[in-house]
């Protein structure tokens, strides 16, 4: 949906506002919350392109892109959201030096800024990409404490030929407003995420291989699973950004039921005892259980991946249904078939306490092996087809604690 800032049309645009943050409000999942506020922020102002970093102690942490000009034909542009660039925040660059003060700030032309101002552009970016980076405007994500937890930068206003234009005083006004409602968002969506974090900290402590980089590439891996399938059944855009926005979170959960297993089979090395793997086929219902009184869709899409996120699309995986018999096929719900794909290239392409990491063929050789046994074929097809940005994913989250 578009939205149009309306110049002087100040009942307008406060029900534009009020409404852009009452769906604001709904969104639970960190970047989906990002993708959000820079979509809508860039919808008011028409701006061809935008970003959103995030503070990270004394750095600003590239967390959003969008640029329409440039990813407009690129199928897997997501690639570029899972970036590791980070700036200082000092007056090197302009999103450093709002971080820094605190003050939005509007350019009418990058490269025609006087000397002696208290920034600079970086002109990195449009040398690498041949972009014309022209009219900007900067405004920084406050907390409800005064804290500046981010900044949102948009750049190229365009008019109704397409052609960029500055960014008017009221649009700045209005984008500032809006900033202000979209940090105490960005909090709670933090908030949400650290609750989570906890839960997989827990099981962390209980299993070495259920760390936060894991759970992170496996959510966000699933998610651009999801999202091409989604593209692929002409999924309405407002079904799969909510769906987006649940299985991001609900994804992290996977193997939360690991913390009801023994250390002792855990954390064994060597090849498990058929003894030892019937007690492991009981933590998708350990997880289950965590959310069988569950008050939220999202908490609903948790039950549901925990629990039968280890079927097999031939009926030979576990915890199966009542008598023992596996789930096969489009009986296992699609949110744990995609999460099965993704985790299982996620436990091959790293190393774990059992296994060294495999070459990269060689987990794809297995991933076809096991499309049609394993694995749902058709969401395997689509894990090739998005392949550049699942490498984008391991790359960015490689580091353990990656946030």
């Amino acid at each position: 949906m578009t939205y149009r800032f309306k110049h002087g049309a100040t009942a307008d645009n406060l029900n534009l506002l009020l409404s852009t943050l009452e769906r604001l409000h709904h969104i639970k999942d960190l970047h989906s919350l990002l993708d959000s506020i820079l979509q809508e922020s860039r919808s008011f102002t028409q701006a061809d392109a935008g970003s959103i970093y995030l503070r990270n102690g004394l750095t600003l942490r590239f967390s959003y892109v969008q640029n329409d000009t440039l990813f407009r034909n690129d199928l897997l542009c997501n690639k570029y959201i899972y970036s590791n660039q980070e700036i200082d925040i000092d007056e090197k660059s302009l999103a450093g030096w709002v971080a820094k003060t605190g003050t939005p700030l509007v350019i009418d032309d990058v490269y025609e800024i006087p000397p002696g101002a208290p920034y600079t552009f970086n002109r990195s970016f449009d040398e690498i990409s041949t972009y014309r980076t022209k009219s900007i405007l900067v405004v920084p994500l406050k907390s409800s404490l005064e804290e500046v937890v981010g900044v949102i930068q948009l750049i190229n206003a365009l008019d109704g030929e397409g052609k960029p234009i500055p960014f008017t005083e009221e649009m700045t006004l209005f984008i500032a407003q809006f900033a202000f409602h979209a940090a105490v968002a960005i909090e709670r969506a933090l908030t949400l995420r650290d609750q989570v974090l906890r839960i997989v900290k827990l099981s962390e402590l209980r299993d070495p291989e259920e760390t936060a980089a894991h759970v992170y590439r496996v959510s966000s891996c699933a998610t651009e699973i999801y999202l091409s399938w989604a593209e692929r059944h002409s999924v309405p855009r407002a079904e799969s950004d909510k769906m987006k926005d649940m299985l991001r979170i609900a994804s992290m959960l996977h193997d939360a039921g690991k913390v009801g297993i023994p250390d002792s089979i855990l954390r064994k090395k060597g090849k498990l005892t058929p003894e030892e793997f019937e007690v492991i086929k009981q933590h998708p219902v350990f997880g289950a259980k965590l959310f069988e009184n569950a008050n939220s869709e999202w908490e609903r899409l948790a039950w549901e991946i925990m629990l039968n996120h280890h079927e097999h699309w031939d009926g030979n995986g576990y915890p199966g249904k009542e008598g023992g018999v596996g789930k096969k096929g489009n009986e296992i719900p699609l949110s744990a078939r995609i999460v099965a794909v993704a985790d299982v290239y996620d436990a091959l392409i790293n190393k774990r306490v059992y296994k060294d990491a495999w070459e990269e063929e060689k987990v794809f050789h297995y991933l076809r092996q096991e499309a049609g046994k394993h694995l749902d074929p058709e969401l395997v097809a689509i894990f090739f087809d998005i392949h550049p940005v699942i490498r984008a994913i391991q790359d960015k989250w490689q580091a353990e604690g990656t946030a």
